[in-house]
């Protein structure tokens, strides 16, 4: 029996995960589908993964927008931004809005987003914010904290008893380069409380604006959901080098301020740390209040079903920070948008079997001068009691080959990084289910890696400060491909003596290769859209998405649009039908391996490197 095809679909919140819905139903909708989407921010939807970006003033915020007013009219999309939903009466599918509009569906999507959070800190009236104290979550926010970092700095605070006030760093004190001295005139000081991956972004855009910056952590370490505390520490010195003190197993007690804003925040030992912002970047709550005041079932998320669908109300679905799927509210973009597409099949009966079965997170750092990423279960220890040095052939027996033939890859990956034979190794056969563990550290550079590997298949991984395997590393993480024998090329790529892989020659790189990861967008569908007239990132961006996610992907894409530029479509074609002898990582420009030294030093920098079988 056919699914019956909703004429009438309704969608609260415009958001990443309410456009990219929209736009997946358009794609997708048989005739006669009418599709109205409310969005509460009066701006038209954006990309909130760049607003980054524009914090640093790396992007103008004009260029991150998704969708413009004849985007929805060429596809009869009614779009409302800058009108809220202030209610759903479930029994007759209706919502209304706070222009006093009542609206009809046959399906109703929540892409409701999320909200701040304001901790309940003495002095910080969460209902109403101190001037100069903005949290970090809409575009609106980002113009909030562009302005304040640009506002005369407050006058200064005379100490009184009882409390210790911070000194002034002197100009150039602990920071490196004249990007991060004193800054413009107006520019001081910021506070950003919270260490997740939105504040250590926030931290380093408003260093990179001249600011003098405190990133303030509550946990042992900066991230410490994505990475573990040999990482976070790691990270939390790269920061330093940039301009950013990082303050972590910081208690805030509480917020001062006076008539102009915001002044100091106190610690719970008493410290006052002065500034003349405060960024708020402590995390982000579902926002169901709709759902809940409509009777849905609610725990974290709206609760929902492996077709995004209201375990409550087979009429309403839900999608993004709001919707719990499998008991799990994911907080990312790309999950959200793999939800939207597997409800848009749904909804437009385009593939009625399709399911949401979860998603597999890889966190990508966006801030100058940090490069990470980081996925998968990262936290394993090598707390294993019979771990044990091992001997060269020991090596070669955990990497996989029993015979010892690994041995000249293992010392060959090593080599390619500059270490020496006499470099520490532990090793352990791991026995069925437990992890292997591979890390690579080099202070000097700022360099961390670390690889789990469970029967023979990437579980997970942190890379910190040089990115050139990230590219294969996340295709294994996302394929479950088995891990090469040679388990040390996943952290220093191919020795110098294997095959190299030369990165000016995109002609070398697979037509399967991904460019684009948020989108799935490969070489050959950018050749597609080449050969089709899209000569230039905006064109390539429309026709496939490639670069519309987190950004990363842009100079690949430029870089591939400037070789096939130079090419006619007949070769291009056959080029990219080429099958290279050792093809590069999607979406990756192969580089050198970080030497051990530090430049100019004469000196040779500790580097460690550790295989560890870990049960866990």
């Amino acid at each position: 029996m056919t699914a019956r095809v909703p004429r009438r679909i309704v969608v609260v919140g415009n958001g990443m995960a309410g456009a990219r819905t929209v736009e997946e139903i358009v794609r997708q909708a048989p005739g006669g589908t009418t599709v109205t989407v409310f969005g509460a921010e009066p701006f038209r939807p954006y990309n909130r993964i760049l607003l980054s970006d524009v914090l640093a003033g790396a992007a103008d915020p004009g260029h991150i927008h998704l969708h413009d007013e004849a985007w929805y009219a060429r596809h009869g999309v009614d779009a409302r931004n800058g009108v809220t939903v202030t209610g759903i009466d479930t029994a007759r599918r209706e919502v209304r809005s706070d222009d006093g509009a009542v609206i009809g569906y046959d399906a109703l999507v929540l892409a409701t987003g999320s909200a701040p959070v304001v901790p309940p800190l003495r002095g910080l009236d969460t209902t109403a914010l101190p001037a100069r104290v903005v949290p970090f979550r809409t575009l609106a926010d980002c113009h909030a904290i562009i302005d304040a970092a640009a506002a005369p700095p407050p006058s200064p605070v005379v100490a009184s008893a009882g409390r210790r006030v911070e000194p002034e760093r002197r100009d150039g004190e602990g920071v490196a380069g004249p990007l991060h001295e004193r800054g413009p005139a107006g520019a001081g000081r910021a506070v950003v409380l919270g260490g997740g991956l939105l504040g250590v972004e926030a931290a380093r855009g408003l260093a990179r604006r001249g600011l003098r910056v405190d990133l303030i952590h509550l946990a042992g370490h900066l991230m410490e959901r994505q990475l573990d505390d040999a990482a976070g520490a790691m990270l939390a010195d790269t920061l330093t080098g940039l301009g950013v003190t990082t303050r972590t197993s910081a208690h805030a007690a509480a917020v001062h301020h006076d008539d102009a804003g915001f002044t100091a925040v106190e610690l719970a030992d008493g410290t006052h740390v002065e500034a003349g912002l405060l960024v708020l970047a402590c995390g982000v709550r579902p926002d169901v209040a709709l759902a809940r005041a409509a009777g849905l079932a609610v725990e974290h998320g709206v609760v929902v079903d492996d077709r995004l669908r209201s375990v409550t109300d087979p009429h309403v679905y839900a999608v993004g920070d709001c919707a719990q799927a499998s008991g799990t509210v994911y907080g990312l973009v790309a999950p959200a948008w793999e939800q939207a597409a597997v409800l848009a099949a749904h909804l437009t009966g385009t593939d009625p079997a399709a399911r949401y079965h979860g998603s597999r997170l890889v966190t990508r750092l966006k801030a100058g001068g940090v490069d990470l990423a980081a996925m998968g279960e990262t936290h394993t220890l090598h707390g294993d009691p019979t771990t044990r040095p091992c001997t060269a052939d020991a090596a070669a027996t955990a990497n996989g080959a029993a015979d010892g033939t690994a041995t000249g890859s293992v010392n060959g990956a090593a080599d390619a990084a500059g270490l020496n034979a006499a470099d520490t190794r532990t090793a352990e056969i791991p026995t069925a289910g437990a992890a292997e563990v591979l890390s690579f550290t080099d202070p000097a550079r700022g360099t961390y890696k670390k690889l789990v590997i469970r029967d023979g298949r990437l579980t997970g991984a942190i890379l910190l400060g040089e990115l050139g395997t990230a590219g294969a590393v996340t295709q294994l993480f996302d394929r479950g491909d088995p891990v090469p024998a040679d388990r040390l090329t996943l952290l220093f790529g191919p020795a110098r003596g294997d095959t190299p892989v030369p990165a000016a020659s995109p002609a070398l790189m697979p037509g399967d290769a991904q460019v684009c990861r948020c989108n799935d967008v490969t070489k050959r569908a950018i050749t597609t859209a080449w050969a089709a007239g899209a000569r230039d990132p905006a064109a390539v961006s429309a026709a496939t998405r490639a670069t519309t996610g987190c950004g990363s992907c842009l100079n690949t894409v430029e870089g591939l649009l400037t070789w096939l530029n130079d090419q006619d479509p007949a070769t291009a074609s056959a080029e990219e039908r080429r099958e290279p002898t050792s093809p590069a990582p999607a979406g990756e420009r192969q580089e050198e391996p970080a030497s051990t030294g530090t430049a100019g030093s004469g000196q040779e920098t500790p580097v460690a490197v550790s295989i560890e079988g870990a049960r866990s």
